[in-house]
């Protein structure tokens, strides 16, 4: 099978310059999402919103923060059939059109129930914007790349999260209801500009190839490997990727969630409890409610936001060491050791507050950035980048539909509980956090294969399917990867057993192993340049 050719077009970027430009672009639908969680945390104490919507309770104020939740859970479920019907370029565009009329509504808001509205509506853009943006980012990025890239995006998820507790900080220095209304406006602005440049980037290639859109699809595959219709890595790209199209197909097992669940459920749980994790280690406790939980510390007022502001900064640079580790260390050892360090930040919190000693303030700062740094470095961008890369093209984004949509169910369940059970339990509530921490390190642990450096067309390999086994090299009794025959051409990438010698020459450290146990049902995975090797 041959890739089609076309004519190379002119003033087109190609190669990093395209990805990461693609990348970049693609993350501002992540950013409004962060910028969504951190402009609710500062607006709702200040005076002029309390004055304006009748000083909330903690019910009201819970339902007005997480409704956005209900909203994107609804579209995350859906997400997954809108992204194979219009693409994930065209999802991309209507979930920054929906957001942006969200936004609209909130901005000019006249009550309660017109802010409920728009933060509805708002949510159904989010829940498409992301489900759609760690799907189309892992489909156009090399494998040895795709975790770093995943990690960018996450980075500049906090970036918008950081720039609206600074916008909230700044705008609290205004008297009058602009104080609040500036900081929902300027979302407008960025889901606006978000819309238009998605009718300009390309559409994700294996897309293309997966609806026999082929020559558009090896048009973008060369534009990402230099532009070169020719390039050999582009043409082998394409014909693995059309290889498995191919295959799913004649397995002739269509593509229903019934079918998924019941082929590929260890998949599915497992992407949807990294994102489940996500939210029940605590990570909105103190995105929505950051300024509370300061102010119950001992921080009022304004000193709260700007407590909170200082902690976004340390937040977002958290996130940029993952960029290198994620595709060096893996993902098991980064949501290992941030499981274990947000656990202690939670608990030590907790345990300041229980004190209420005159050092009690200072010290919950620390401990809430310390959590932030080890939430930013670890379960922040893992589970955005897991579910994308652990299911097959056939129904990646209906899986990632399933674990987004698990994500805004708990994102909804911390978002609306947290004002009323910082009430209640009081100090009690970050320790309750701190022991799911410890709950997602065994789960990880003892059940999350490692990823790091897999093509997406060779994750079947890293589960041990029934249909991959079939077509495993007999030799591999101990479960060590060997391409089949009948995939010759899929040159691009091969596993390798680590033979005996190799084993015991190079056997690692007690902590490397106790960290890498269990990685999956196959030996170590490591993907070779060609057959050849």
């Amino acid at each position: 099978m041959s890739a089609p050719q076309t004519p190379p077009p002119r003033g087109r970027l190609v190669g990093r310059p395209l990805l990461y430009s693609i990348t970049v672009f693609a993350s501002l639908g992540v950013f409004l999402f962060g910028y969504d969680q951190g402009v609710m945390s500062g607006i709702i104490t200040g005076p002029y919103f309390k004055k304006y919507f009748d000083y909330p309770g903690p019910i009201h104020l819970g339902t007005m923060v997480a409704i956005l939740e209900i909203g994107a859970l609804i579209t995350s479920l859906a997400a997954g059939r809108i992204g194979d019907l219009i693409g994930r370029r065209g999802t991309l565009f209507a979930g920054a059109v929906v957001f942006t009329i969200g936004g609209v509504i909130q901005t000019f808001t006249v009550g309660f129930w017109t802010m409920i509205t728009g933060r509805l509506i708002s949510g159904f853009g989010v829940g498409l914007l992301s489900t759609i943006v760690p799907i189309y980012q892992s489909e156009i990025s090399p494998p040895t790349h795709r975790g770093a890239l995943a990690c960018l995006e996450f980075t500049i998820n906090i970036v918008g999260y950081s720039s609206s507790v600074w916008t909230d900080y700044f705008a609290s220095f205004i008297e009058s209801d602009l104080a609040w209304r500036i900081p929902l406006f300027i979302q407008c602005v960025i889901g606006a500009v978000l819309a238009i440049g998605s009718i300009v980037i390309p559409e994700s290639p294996r897309w293309l190839i997966d609806t026999d859109k082929d020559a558009a699809g090896m048009r973008v595959l060369a534009d990402l490997h230099g532009g070169d219709l020719n390039d050999p890595v582009a043409v082998a790209e394409f014909k693995e990727i059309k290889d498995k199209v191919y295959e799913d197909r004649e397995s002739l097992e269509g593509r229903s969630y019934r079918m998924m669940w019941k082929k590929y459920k260890r998949r599915v749980l497992l992407a949807m409890s990294s994102q489940a994790f996500a939210q029940l280690n605590g990570i909105n406790v103190i995105s929505y409610y950051a300024p509370r939980v300061f102010e119950e510390a001992g921080w009022i007022g304004r000193d709260a936001i700007l407590m909170t502001g200082f902690n976004s900064l340390i937040y977002v640079f958290s996130t940029i060491p993952t960029w290198y580790l994620i595709d060096v260390w893996g993902r098991r050892t980064i949501l290992l050791t941030g499981a274990v360090v947000m656990s202690a930040a939670l608990v030590a919190t907790g345990w300041w507050m229980a004190l209420d000693v005159p050092h009690t303030p200072n010290a919950v700062v620390v401990c809430v950035i310390v959590f932030n740094a080890a939430f930013g470095y670890s379960w922040g961008p893992v589970p955005w980048l897991y579910p994308p890369e652990i299911m097959p093209l056939s129904v990646r984004a209906k899986g990632v539909s399933l674990s987004t949509a698990t994500n805004w169910f708990f994102n909804f369940v911390v978002g609306e509980g947290t004002p009323y059970l910082q009430d209640t339990l009081r100090w009690r509530l970050y320790p309750m956090h701190g022991f799911f921490c410890a709950c997602s390190f065994v789960i990880v642990y003892f059940l999350y294969p490692e990823t790091k450096g897999v093509p997406l067309e060779e994750m079947d390999a890293v589960f041990g399917e029934e249909e991959r086994l079939e077509r495993l090299d007999d030799q591999s009794e101990r479960a060590s990867l060997v391409p089949s025959a009948t995939s010759q051409s899929r040159a691009s990438t091969r596993a390798i057993p680590a033979s005996p010698e190799n084993t015991q020459r190079q056997r690692p450290g007690w902590f490397r192993r106790l960290l890498n146990h269990r990685r999956g049902d196959r030996a170590h995975y490591e993907p070779i340049g060609s057959a050849e090797d």
